[in-house]
């Protein structure tokens, strides 16, 4: 049975939680990529920086929904949703559009698994994470990969 340590990239492009908005898109774009991870000075992930996060930047101000009943208002959204998509659309730096609390696998992860993963929550890029420390990342291009002869 394969294992994610077989198909993952082990040379990880990713991004400080300080960096420029505008570096982040440039480098998911000239390295043809769809997300990468966040890390802090320890090499510990933090976040996950995808291009929707991205492309956030340029949708219209959201006006909250919300419906009343017996003369109350009540919201459809969380505010602490509606702030967090604000954030990402006034954001400047990673920290600020990343997601948060990424899900990761580990380098004994079986493929099985991670495909189970990527299609039930519909995830491009997993961080690959050994004893606390990213190591590496795999994609749906790296399993459909596996397909190959």
């Amino acid at each position: 049975m394969q294992k994610v340590s077989d198909i993952m990239t082990t040379e990880v492009i990713s991004f400080k939680p300080d960096t420029d908005i505008s570096e982040a898109a440039k480098q998911l774009l000239e390295n043809r990529i769809n997300g990468a991870p966040v890390v802090d000075e320890d090499g510990k992930v933090v976040g996950i920086l995808c291009q929707s996060d991205l492309i956030v930047q340029q949708k219209r101000f959201p006006v909250p929904s919300f419906f009343t009943l017996l003369d109350s208002v009540i919201p459809l959204v969380s505010q602490k949703h509606f702030e967090k998509e604000m954030e990402k659309m006034a954001a400047f730096k990673v920290s600020q559009a990343m997601t948060e609390k990424p899900v990761v696998v580990s380098p004994d992860t079986s493929l099985e698994d991670v495909a189970a993963l990527m299609v039930d929550k519909k995830l491009h890029t997993l961080p690959v994470v050994d004893s606390g420390k990213l190591v590496g990342v795999v994609g749906k291009e790296d399993i459909l990969r596996t397909l190959m002869p």
